[in-house]
């Protein structure tokens, strides 16, 4: 009886090895090709779910199902117009039949390697093909004034592109798509993640740069000394006709009085000629006597009548 309890306990053992050995599950993000002794054994594991293969001779190769992510390393690339700058380009697949991609690249690391060759390759034909306008930019929007002034190639600033940026990637994307088929793979999209010059002409396109900085600051500089020389002449010529306008205007009212008081004075007169004449005398003695004035006068001198006493 002992014998057939552990007999029994140790077939159970190998059971559940067996059964732990053969079910599987797949999780919605994955999906699996099952070999045998290397080769594949019917078609791929797609859906989710548990699932049976035969224990200890069939293995499961996993692949993600999820759109995946590649970066490529930047290349140094001529454009057409012979311009030599670094491209940086990015991209992202994903696994479409994942049989075929077993028995092609294998792994994500092969498919890294394969994207490598064909993207790249693409991205050197368009480029090459391309001048730097048609990569910077997406669309024909105009230039400012410092975009202009900043442009190496003054005379092709407001050249309008045919393609532009965006065009070129799905170019490129357009392009090598056919031959990612091949190894099971979808090559959803394609981006430009960064173009710049290489160092040697990166270090003139900055001295340039700064250069042009320093003249269209220069410029505006020169602007406003001029504006500020033209707006002191009109505040110049402003305050000269405002005083002059005051002076004509303080005149004209000193003349008003005068001719005011001239009247009032030829009334005065008219009214009573001998006292407007003894007030004038008075103001005359105001004027001309103080305490150190010493007058030596004739007795029939008008001057001193009102002395003597009035008529």
């Amino acid at each position: 009886m002992k014998n057939q309890r552990i007999l029994i306990g140790a077939l159970l053992f190998v059971i559940l090895i067996v059964l732990a050995n053969g079910f599987y599950t797949v999780s919605e993000t994955e999906q699996v090709v099952v070999t045998q002794f290397g080769r594949p054994v019917g078609g791929p594991v797609m859906s989710a779910g548990l699932h049976w293969k035969t224990p200890f001779i069939q293995n499961l190769n996993i692949f993600d199902k999820r759109i995946l992510s590649w970066d490529g390393d930047p290349n140094q690339i001529p454009t057409k117009d012979k311009r030599y700058i670094w491209v940086d380009v990015t991209a992202r697949w994903k696994i479409v039949d994942p049989l075929i991609f077993l028995q092609s690249v294998r792994n994500e690391s092969g498919a890294q390697g394969k994207l490598d060759d064909i993207v790249d390759a693409a991205t050197r034909d368009y480029v090459s093909n391309n001048v730097l306008l048609e990569l910077v930019r997406n669309s024909n929007r105009p230039f400012s004034v410092v975009d202009v002034e900043l442009n190496q190639d003054s005379s092709n600033v407001m050249d309008k592109i045919s393609l532009g940026r965006g065009a070129i990637t799905q170019q490129i994307l357009a392009d090598a798509q056919p031959s990612m088929i091949q190894f099971g793979i979808e090559l959803v999209d394609v981006m430009i993640k960064r173009i710049n010059y290489v160092e040697d002409v990166r270090k003139k396109v900055y001295e340039r740069m700064i250069s042009e900085r320093k003249r269209i600051a220069e410029r505006y500089r020169s602007e406003g000394q001029g504006q500020m020389a033209e707006i002191d002449g009109k505040r110049e010529r402003e305050l000269q006709r405002i005083q002059s306008e005051a002076y004509m205007t303080a005149q004209q009212i000193r003349g008003q009085a005068d001719a005011e008081a001239t009247r009032i004075y030829a009334d005065a007169y008219n009214l009573d000629a001998d006292f407007y004449e003894f007030l004038k005398t008075l103001d005359t003695y105001k004027t001309t006597i103080d305490e150190n004035t010493s007058l030596i006068l004739s007795t029939k001198s008008a001057y001193f009548k009102y002395f003597k006493g009035t008529r």
